[in-house]
C-alpha cells in the first residue's frame, strides 16, 4: 500500500487516466473527488462488498425456493 501526504486542492494519479483529488480535511474527516472514464467503476468499499455478496448469494441460490410471485426465466 502507497501512503502518500496530500493537501487540499492536491492530486494524486493513478495510471494514465484516473485522479483522484483531496477536495476538503476536516476532523478526521476527508472528502475526496475522482476523475475516472465512464468504463472504469468507482465504488465505496462497503457497497462494492454489499453488491459482490448479493450476486453470489444470487448466484448460489436454489431457484425452487424463490417464491411463486417472482417471475423465473424461461430456458429453451
Amino acid at each position: 500500500m502507497l501512503i502518500i501526504t496530500r493537501r487540499p486542492g492536491e492530486k494524486v494519479m493513478i495510471g494514465d487516466d484516473v485522479v483522484v483529488e483531496v477536495i476538503e480535511v476536516s476532523g478526521s474527516s476527508v472528502r475526496i473527488g475522482i476523475a475516472a472514464p465512464k468504463s472504469v467503476p468507482v465504488y465505496r468499499e462497503e457497497i462494492y462488498t454489499a453488491v459482490k455478496e448479493e450476486n453470489t448469494a444470487a448466484a448460489t441460490a436454489d431457484p425452487a425456493a424463490m417464491p411463486d410471485d417472482l417471475p423465473q426465466s424461461k430456458n429453451p
